[in-house]
């Protein structure tokens, strides 16, 4: 309870963690809700409307195929921010348990784990992200369908090649938290390992967790949209913001709304969730951002 007084206090006193919030939570609503009062369909072709300026009719304008842009944006905004945070979930799983691992028995076990960390980091992320998703995309097409199969490839590849950081992260505050009092009053009442590495000390890394998890999300949102507009995400017809800018780069100087909106949506909203990640470091370990910035690395596949 006093973790979410904190953070509580934290926003009422921060205008732009206020800010943030309320952004992020429009464009949630929006995404959701919206398709239910705007009725325009997404899909709907209309070649005797193409590439129509925004007018009352279309908000944002129309795209080649007369489809409406604000239909389509609202759409893509659904699976760009599920591919988000399932990815998010993926790299932190993976990340938190080698973390947690390697942070807690050290010795041999840590070495090799993080030396597997290592190799991982010296991949090329965004080369060997476009090789997987090239080399698996037909597979994953046959086994789940053609949009199920690359949401489900994309979403691991992504959390696959985005976990090293968070291992890094959750090791150092183990390595940490593993020599104070309470872990070793643990150890002597009998605890086992699992119950010691569950209740003692990943309840106290937490809030790093949580606030690498924002910056997970936001990550893989840019990712997913850079192999969409690289033409190696879904399918032409699933319209994610990638996917738009993609459709939008032959028209930058003829119809330029095609671009602007739905680059806006993806920059306000990776701006959005990177602030609230940035609150929330803030409210519940202000004497923390020093220590984060070393442990949580600049690696990332876009």
């Amino acid at each position: 309870m006093k973790t979410w007084q904190r953070l509580w206090r934290h926003y009422q006193s921060t205008p732009l963690a206020q800010v943030s919030i309320l952004v992020l939570f429009s464009i949630i609503l929006a995404i959701l809700v919206g398709p239910f009062f705007y009725k325009t369909s997404s899909q709907g072709i209309n070649f005797a409307n193409s590439v129509s300026p925004p007018s009352w009719s279309h908000p944002l304008g129309t795209n080649t195929l007369g489809q409406d842009q604000l239909a389509r944006i609202l759409s893509g905004g659904r699976i760009s921010l599920t591919v988000g945070l399932a990815a998010m979930l993926v790299s932190i799983t993976i990340g938190t348990s080698i973390g947690a691992v390697a942070g807690f028995y050290g010795g041999r076990i840590d070495q090799g784990l993080m030396s597997i960390v290592d190799i991982f980091l010296a991949l090329p992320g965004l080369p060997l992200l476009l090789l997987v998703i090239y080399l698996f995309k037909d597979l994953a097409r046959t086994i789940a369908g053609p949009s199920l199969g690359i949401f489900g490839l994309i979403v691991l590849v992504i959390g696959g090649l985005n976990w090293m950081s968070v291992a890094r992260l959750v090791r150092g505050n183990f390595l940490r938290l593993r020599e104070m009092d309470f872990v070793e009053a643990a150890k002597a009442n009998g605890a086992s390992p699992r119950r010691i590495i569950i209740v003692h000390l990943l309840s106290n890394t937490w809030s790093a967790i949580i606030v690498a998890a924002t910056i997970a999300v936001g990550n893989a949102i840019i990712t997913e949209s850079t192999l969409s507009f690289l033409g190696l995400g879904f399918p032409p017809d699933v319209p994610t913001w990638g996917r738009l800018l993609f459709e939008a780069k032959d028209y930058l100087t003829s119809a330029p709304y095609l671009a602007i909106f739905p680059g806006l949506a993806m920059l306000i909203t990776v701006l959005s969730i990177n602030s609230l990640g940035e609150g929330i470091k803030e409210a519940l370990d202000p004497k923390s951002s020093n220590l984060f910035s070393k442990s949580y690395g600049s690696k990332s596949v876009h």
